[in-house]
């Protein structure tokens, strides 16, 4: 079996250092916004919000 296109690989940006911190899967079909995540930014010692990059 093929995997399905409906979910993509996505990668979360920190929205104050700007560094490329992480890659999670979402469904195209349920989630057409951009994922919004608060996480934890290495660089930044701190949870920050993360957004989705294209």
């Amino acid at each position: 079996m093929a995997k399905s296109d409906k979910r993509v690989r996505v990668t979360l940006e920190c929205t104050e250092c700007k560094e490329r911190n992480y890659i999670t899967m979402k469904s195209k079909v349920n989630d057409r916004e951009r994922l919004e995540m608060k996480k934890y930014c290495s660089r930044q010692r701190a949870h920050t919000v993360h957004k989705e990059t294209r």
